[in-house]
């Protein structure tokens, strides 16, 4: 069986941590902690718990402190779903997925998913179907279409979407063979660069600086793992670009937020400006688009750059787009849950694991690889995937009457909420669950409206 305490050994060999910190490590509680018949509180604990283990070495490394680190689980787990917890002056934030995204049945009678929250992705599939902005006539469209081809012209448009498999038929799908030959994730020294030695500090990641130029939640969750432990998180989009606001204001805190325009010139060169002082580069746009723009991890040279991707970065699904519903519905994680709830359906994991998980994997692999970096020298280059997340989440086994857990809301969790300020209200928000003994996590900046600030670094 494994325990969080073997999932977090195993994350930490992946990512080469001293086996001897994790001696410092105390995680309590057990799962259930939350309706599933997967490991979703362990995902949640371990994972976090390496971000914070790997914040606790570097501060070990900076300023000599050996600092303890603690993750309960039921913290972790609502924080795994801290999105749909947070209110502003003690309302909900006013946003929701868009009216068709979700899963329909097609002709052969096999599911798929719909993500359709950004509108080109909508409209894109209209298009595709030949339908208006109407769920019952998507229904009835897709009724014409079997399970394969959908699935095969969504991707040959570049578009968004998955059939769903059982996790056999996925174990035979060239993708996931290629996923199930992977690691968990990959920190890689993709070139020799000279040691940049990070001076004694307040707090573990001060006067680190981190371009966070990823959308929807995976990369945003690292960025603001990063600011909790002290670093200069600037988060960058195009003003041009799709947003889910409801989802950028609960991501954004502790963070900066600028516009760079990456379709011309001077955008392209603002951003090459703001990297020659930059310490950890997170991007998750589509496989190839920032290295379209000249911003490759081997353009990008002497720091740490940390690079997202759906489906992993090897397989005949590599540069195909993803995001953690579609992944779960592809990869059998919904239809093995559907089969311990006894319905012919998909049925979602109750949080965003994948995303989750996998950024807070990130956050661990960009803190390791600043620690090497300081130490060795180098450039590295640390590759996660919401697939392999996935991949490793099934593996860690299943939790028998998982799914008669309760459901985490607002009133099951009040004694870990925080107030912070924000240009929108007061937010009452999730407080992090990776708890250093010395210095414990917290936001220094509020949360803003994306383009609020400059594109440069604040002044030392």
């Amino acid at each position: 069986m494994v325990t969080p305490s073997n999932a977090l050994v195993d994350i930490w060999r992946t990512i080469g941590g001293d086996s001897a910190a994790l001696a410092r490590v105390s995680l309590t509680g057990a799962e259930p902690a939350q309706p599933s018949s997967f490991k979703t509180g362990t995902i949640a604990q371990a994972t976090i718990a390496a971000s914070a283990l790997a914040a606790s070495e570097v501060d070990r490394t900076r300023n000599g402190r050996a600092q303890k680190v603690a993750v309960d689980m039921r913290h972790a787990a609502a924080e795994f779903v801290s999105e749909r917890l947070y209110t502003i002056d003690g309302k909900p934030p006013a946003w929701a997925w868009d009216k068709i995204a979700g899963t329909y049945q097609t002709g052969d009678g096999r599911w798929v998913r719909l993500h359709t929250n950004f509108p080109h992705h909508r409209d894109g599939i209209l298009d595709m179907l030949g339908v208006p902005y109407d769920r019952e006539q998507v229904t009835a469209a897709l009724k014409r279409w079997t399970g394969q081809d959908y699935e095969d012209q969504v991707a040959r448009r570049g578009l968004v979407g998955t059939m769903m498999r059982s996790p056999a038929e996925w174990a035979a799908h060239p993708q996931g063979a290629a996923v199930a030959a992977l690691p968990l994730m990959e920190i890689v020294k993709i070139a020799d660069a000279p040691v940049q030695a990070l001076p004694p500090s307040a707090r573990p990641l001060s006067g680190v600086r981190v371009l966070d130029l990823t959308r929807v939640l995976a990369g945003p969750v690292c960025g603001r793992t990063l600011a909790a432990h002290g670093a200069d998180v600037l988060r960058v989009t195009g003003p041009h670009l799709p947003d889910i606001p409801g989802l950028d204001v609960e991501t954004g805190r502790g963070k900066l937020s600028a516009h760079i325009d990456l379709r011309g010139a001077e955008g392209k060169a603002t951003l090459a400006g703001l990297l020659k002082s930059t310490d950890i580069f997170v991007q998750g746009y589509r496989p190839g688009g920032i290295a379209e723009r000249g911003f490759s991890p081997e353009q990008a040279a002497g720091i740490v750059y940390v690079s997202l991707c759906a489906w992993s970065h090897v397989g005949p699904w590599a540069r195909r787009r993803g995001f953690d519903s579609l992944v779960q519905t592809a990869t059998g994680i919904n239809r093995a849950e559907a089969e311990v709830a006894g319905v012919d359906k998909p049925v979602e994991l109750p949080c965003q694991a994948l995303d989750h998980g996998a950024g807070y994997l990130m956050a661990a692999g960009a803190i390791t690889a600043l620690k090497r970096r300081a130490e060795i020298g180098g450039s590295w280059l640390v590759r996660v995937s919401l697939a392999q997340v996935g991949h490793w989440l099934t593996g860690l086994g299943r939790v028998p009457d998982g799914q008669k857990a309760a459901k985490i809301d607002r009133g099951a969790v009040q004694d870990l909420l925080v107030d912070l300020p924000s240009a929108f209200g007061t937010m009452s928000v999730m407080s992090h669950a990776g708890r250093l003994s010395e210095t414990p996590p917290q936001w220094d900046r509020p949360s803003v409206a994306l383009g609020t600030h400059a594109a440069a670094w604040p002044m030392a």
